[in-house]
């Protein structure tokens, strides 16, 4: 596959990601039995699957790797805390402000993720 379909998949599946996790956010925050729907349950974890697929082939391909590149290390690491974030926004929160305030931390965080994929700089507010 080449490099810039690949990039292309990535892109659209962290634009799909991301519009899925606002909605489920908002769901959250309305306490909308649409959460317990199926496809909200699985189809969010089939993107993050390519996502995640995409984004390592990308890796491999460019040979740029985390703990080498310190901007995908920074993206790694950012990851993490997203994903950590999400589990407590969608699940594991233990009230509806902990959870509202661990979506809003993880869609910061995101951004902060675009912003250094973007820039290639684990420092995306600083110039050069």
């Amino acid at each position: 596959m080449e490099y810039a379909v690949l990039k292309a998949l990535h892109v659209g599946c962290v634009a799909a990601s991301y519009f899925l996790f606002v909605m489920r956010g908002c769901w959250m925050l309305r306490k909308s039995p649409r959460l317990q729907q199926r496809w909200v349950r699985t189809l969010p974890h089939a993107i993050d699957t390519l996502l995640l697929a995409s984004a390592i082939a990308m890796a491999a391909m460019s040979r740029q790797y985390p703990f080498v590149a310190g901007w995908l290390t920074a993206k790694v690491l950012a990851l993490l805390v997203y994903i950590g974030l999400g589990m407590i926004a969608l699940r594991f929160g233990r009230s509806p402000r902990v959870r509202a305030a661990a979506w809003l931390a993880a869609q910061c965080v995101f951004f902060y993720i675009v912003a250094v994929a973007v820039t290639r700089n684990p420092f995306p507010w600083t110039a050069g």
